[in-house]
């Protein structure tokens, strides 16, 4: 931990919804934070509703309209966490603790009026100093804060963890600990490679890109809003023995003396499909005119790929979320002919992506060839390439997602001490 164990600490900490999932778990929540509270620690403890309880208050929504206004939706989806802070307030009361629960609404986490997807535009943590310095336990509701209109509005998936970095920044507490189902981050999932190591820290610049390629520890806009305010970040299981030691993973700033493996872990993404426009015109502004529409339809895109032109023509492929692969073939049917001309319109629903990361390639060479080669060896196509400064990503067949993210685990020798260049 960043503080001295005899010094006081102020801790906020997240629970996901699996982690306060029933009346017993939110109980084995109480006693974690009891045990943090008795050390002498101030304690804000912010939480998601219970596990499916988001699913299904927006599935009761749907089942009265189709397209429920945001506005409305927002009202039913906060109530899942209003519910949870009660029962963990009752919980730590029951067991002798002084604790007090806030909706977002109370602590006034102001938020702007994008329902359904409002980001943090600043907190009023007051009330909950307040409460600190006379010993209670503060616990808030994740996910949801209100407009300056007062209208409930909600953060988006995984919200809470958003919620949880920004009162910490607000907070300026020592540490924001972020509870899941899992005990730290793996150079990658322990399900695909079992040899796959805990890293006891990483850079919130190592983490956002490992979160941005497929990681599902943590959301990406939680790291990103750590990273700016240089909250630092620890992810640890809420499922171990209330009384565990274990200090998880450390997502903090990179320091002078922190010792950096080369590749930190490799991360993929199941959800991804390519579109490929065949033989557009060579011309000014063909990028344009083939993404606008797929920006106008709502369409995020990834990786970008333009051939050489030949004969005045060229062709452009990139890759889009597979969820969204539809409505971006439909878009581009639908603009063929009009803002563009080509031969044809090809897709496929069936690829990945897997990335390998790591701070360490900024002042190492010879990454790129050696991840190629390890893929090359049992006979991996790779179609499509994208690199930043700390990352090399490439787009294969879905089929060979499970034995590239193992050869490349085991080529940069990740369930070792560390990676080799």
């Amino acid at each position: 931990m960043r503080w001295a164990p005899d010094a006081v600490a102020l801790i906020v900490q997240k629970y996901g919804g699996t982690s306060v999932g029933t009346t017993e778990r939110i109980r084995n929540v109480a006693k974690r934070v009891a045990r943090f509270h008795r050390e002498g620690h101030q304690v804000v403890v912010v939480v998601s509703a219970m596990a499916g309880e988001t699913n299904r208050l927006l599935a009761l929504a749907k089942e009265l309209s189709s397209e429920p206004d945001p506005r409305e939706l927002d009202v039913v989806a906060a109530t899942g966490e209003q519910v949870t802070i009660g029962l963990l307030a009752i919980a730590l009361r029951e067991m002798g603790l002084r604790a007090r629960s806030y909706t977002g609404g109370q602590v006034r986490i102001l938020t702007d009026n994008a329902h359904t997807k409002a980001r943090i535009l600043e907190i009023d943590e007051k009330h909950i100093r307040e409460d600190l310095a006379e010993g209670t336990i503060v616990v808030v509701a994740g996910f949801q804060g209100v407009d300056r209109q007062g209208n409930v509005t909600t953060l988006g998936r995984g919200g809470s963890d958003t919620s949880g970095v920004a009162l910490a920044a607000a907070l300026k507490a020592d540490e924001c600990q972020i509870y899941t189902d899992v005990d730290g981050v793996y150079t990658t999932d322990p399900r695909i490679v079992p040899e796959a190591r805990r890293l006891d820290k990483i850079t919130f610049e190592e983490m956002l890109e490992l979160a941005s390629q497929g990681s599902k520890v943590l959301q990406i806009r939680s790291v990103e809003f750590a990273g700016k305010y240089l909250v630092r970040l620890r992810v640890l299981s809420s499922f171990s023995d209330a009384d565990d030691a274990s200090t998880g993973t450390l997502i903090t700033y990179e320091e002078d003396d922190m010792e950096q493996a080369i590749i930190s872990g490799i991360a993929f993404n199941r959800d991804e499909a390519k579109i490929s426009v065949m033989g557009v015109e060579d011309r000014p502004g063909i990028a344009y005119s083939i993404l606008g529409p797929i920006a106008a339809a709502g369409v995020d895109v990834d990786m970008i790929v333009q051939n050489i032109g030949a004969s005045g023509h060229t062709d452009f492929s990139f890759t889009v979320n597979r969820t969204e692969y539809a409505k971006a073939l439909d878009a581009l049917t639908k603009a063929k002919g009009t803002t563009f001309s080509a031969r044809e319109i090809i897709g496929d629903n069936h690829i990945c992506k897997v990335s390998v990361v790591g701070i360490g390639m900024r002042s190492h060479v010879g990454l790129a060839s050696k991840m190629f080669k390890a893929l090359a060896d049992v006979g991996i196509n790779i179609q499509k390439i994208s690199t930043s400064e700390i990352k090399i990503a490439v787009v294969i067949d879905e089929k060979y997602l499970e034995l590239a993210v193992r050869e490349l685990h085991k080529a940069f020798e990740l369930e070792g001490s560390g990676a080799s260049a």
